[in-house]
């Protein structure tokens, strides 16, 4: 779903709200990220103090902890997330993560105490005239900021024709690689067009896959937020759409298949 200016603060808020209520469905159904993405994202940063902020269920939580153990140092997370649902989850099945509640609005860290944020399918929903600022105060100096997102690679025929079928509900223009370049290309600037702490934006995208079944990659399209807001019988229309489709396809008829996707990345560092 894509916030335009003109949408109120309300609409983001019933939005970004919505995902406690299917926190265990997301845990389960959505993607990890790509590790080349995640090195790319902390690629600069000053040291090895993370944060991963809008953190959910640990999705994004869970590939730094993987990478750290790769790089032979672990990586030193803080995870932040203002669902007490999600924030469960994400306790639950990564217990030794520090975990706190909190919001890309108020940080609860002390000023200069991470070297990276980043935020996986999150960054969206940040006010970043307040957000902004907050994620700067707690950055080191010369500290990276990298919004992560899993994009569907509509390279793929069948892809392309799912998100014909499913609409912008579940995937969206920013769910699309083309798009998705530009609805991101200035996240990092608060929408009342005050200054940025920021300095100018780089993106990259990196391949990554994730094993679905037809049953399963509904159940995933069944907990992105436009489709979490629905009204009960519009939302099973859709996924039964969805469903007709995935099984009308030789790719997804039967058994497992790999759902095509690029995680996309945003990073930009904290001004001086």
């Amino acid at each position: 779903m894509t916030f335009t200016h003109a949408q109120t603060d309300s609409e983001r808020q019933r939005h970004s709200s919505s995902f406690g209520a299917a926190a265990s469905a997301y845990a389960e159904h959505r993607p990890d990220y790509a590790p080349a993405a995640v090195r790319w994202a902390l690629a600069g940063a000053p040291g090895r103090r993370v944060l991963d902020l809008g953190a959910g269920t640990g999705k994004l939580t869970g590939t730094l902890l993987g990478l750290g153990a790769t790089l032979g140092t672990p990586l030193d997370i803080t995870a932040v997330e203002p669902d007490a649902a999600m924030l469960a989850e994400l306790r639950r099945g990564l217990p030794s993560v520090r975990a706190l509640q909190g919001s890309a609005e108020s940080i609860p860290l002390p000023d200069a105490s991470v070297d990276a944020v980043v935020s996986g399918n999150a960054m969206h929903w940040f006010d970043m005239a307040v957000a902004g600022p907050e994620i700067a105060r707690v950055l080191a100096p010369g500290g990276v900021l990298a919004g992560l997102w899993n994009v569907f690679d509509d390279g793929a025929d069948w892809v392309a024709g799912l998100a014909e079928v499913t609409g912008p509900a579940a995937i969206g223009p920013r769910d699309l690689p083309a798009a998705w370049r530009i609805e991101t290309a200035e996240l990092h600037l608060p929408r009342t067009g005050a200054d940025s702490p920021f300095h100018a934006p780089e993106q990259a995208e990196f391949p990554h896959g994730h094993r679905r079944t037809a049953e399963s990659l509904v159940a995933t399209l069944g907990t992105k937020a436009g489709v979490l807001v629905m009204p009960e019988r519009e939302r099973a229309d859709l996924l039964t759409r969805a469903r007709a489709y995935l099984a009308g396809h030789p790719t997804t008829a039967e058994g497992e298949f790999t759902l095509p996707l690029l995680t996309s990345v945003l990073r930009v560092r904290r001004r001086s």
